[in-house]
C-alpha cells in the first residue's frame, strides 16, 4: 500500500471517537518495528519524522524511500502516513519535495498573524498535492529534539482563525508537555480543550505530548475531539532500557563482540510492546 495522506484515518478517528497514534521514527528497527505492530493489530498509524531525526537518517528523501520500501517489502496493507513532526517553515517545504505524505507547519513560535498567513500559503500547496496539514497554535511545553516550548494554552479565538484556512489537523496547547511530566503537573486543561472544539468544529484535533498522560485523561481528550496522539518519549525509553539490560547481562558476546542485530532486537520489541499498549488505549486496533 502507498503512503496516504493522514485526512481520512483522522476524520475516521473523530467521527468514531478514537484517536491514530503518531509514533516517531529515528531508524530502520523503529520503523520496522511500528509498521509490523500496526498490521497485526490491523490499526492506522502515523510515522513521525522530526528535522532532527531526518538530518540524523541522512536526509528526508532517504526516509521516504525507506519507508516506502518497507512497506511494499513487508507488505503493510494498513494506511501509513509518513509525516513531518514540528516542521519549520523552509522544513515543510524539503518534506513535500521528498514525497512526505503529511506535513506539520510549528508556527506557533510567530505572531498569529504571520502563523495565519505561513499556514494558508501551506494548506493551499498541500491541497494541490493531496497532503495533509497539521497546524499549531499555543506552544507544546518541554523538549524534543531540539525543539522547546515553554508550554501554554492556546487561545480558542486563534485556533479558530488557522482552523478556518482549512487545515486537516490542529494541534493546541492544553497544558501538554513533550518528554517526562514533571511530578506537580497540573493536568491537561479541558475547560480550554472544550472551548477550542466549539470554536473549531469538525477540524480534529491533535495532542502532543503523549508520554505520561494518564489514561483517563487521554480517554476524556479523546471524547472531546482529540484525533490524533504523539507519542515519542516513551519509545525512547523502552528502547533504552531493553537494549541497556541486554548489554549489562552480556549477552553475545562469545569473543566476537556484539551482533548488531541482536543488540538492537531487544529495544525493537519495546518499541512494539509501547506501541500496542498505547494503541489499545487510544482505540484504533481494528480500525484500518
Amino acid at each position: 500500500m502507498a503512503l496516504v495522506s493522514a485526512k481520512e484515518m483522522l476524520e475516521k478517528a473523530r467521527d468514531g471517537k478514537y484517536a491514530v497514534g503518531q509514533f516517531n521514527i529515528n531508524n530502520l528497527e523503529w520503523t520496522k518495528s511500528i509498521l509490523q505492530t500496526a498490521q497485526e493489530l490491523n490499526s492506522p498509524v502515523i510515522l513521525g519524522v522530526s528535522e532532527g531525526a531526518g538530518k540524523y537518517m541522512t536526509g528526508f528523501k532517504t526516509v521516504t524511500a525507506m519507508v516506502k520500501a518497507m512497506i511494499e517489502e513487508m507488505n503493510i496493507t494498513v494506511p501509513v502516513a509518513l509525516h513531518l513532526d514540528h516542521g519549520s517553515y523552509e522544513g515543510c517545504y524539503k518534506c513535500i519535495e521528498a514525497g512526505f505524505s503529511s506535513i506539520m507547519f510549528d508556527g506557533s513560535h510567530f505572531p498569529i498573524e504571520e502563523n495565519v498567513a505561513k499556514t494558508k500559503e501551506l494548506v493551499e500547496v498541500c491541497a494541490k498535492k493531496g497532503l495533509s496539514l497539521e497546524a499549531e497554535v499555543g506552544s507544546i511545553g518541554g523538549e524534543e529534539d531540539g525543539v522547546v516550548g515553554l508550554g501554554e494554552c492556546a487561545d480558542p479565538d486563534e485556533c479558530k482563525k488557522i482552523a478556518d484556512l482549512g487545515v486537516t489537523i490542529l494541534a493546541a496547547g492544553i497544558g501538554n508537555i513533550h518528554g517526562k511530566y514533571p511530578a506537580n503537573w497540573q493536568g491537561l486543561r479541558f475547560d480550554v480543550l472544550e472551548a477550542i472544539k466549539k470554536k473549531t468544529g469538525d477540524t480534529p484535533l491533535v495532542l502532543h505530548g503523549g508520554t505520561g498522560i494518564p489514561t483517563d485523561m487521554i480517554k476524556k481528550a479523546i471524547s472531546l475531539g482529540v484525533a490524533k496522539i504523539n507519542v515519542n518519549t516513551e519509545c525512547q525509553l523502552a528502547f533504552q532500557e531493553a537494549t541497556r539490560k541486554y548489554i549489562e547481562e552480556g549477552k553475545d558476546l562469545a569473543g566476537k563482540g556484539f551482533d548488531p542485530r541482536k543488540l538492537l532486537a531487544p529495544g525493537a520489541q519495546a518499541i512494539k510492546d509501547t506501541v500496542k499498549e498505547k494503541m489499545e488505549i487510544f482505540g484504533s486496533i481494528g480500525k484500518a
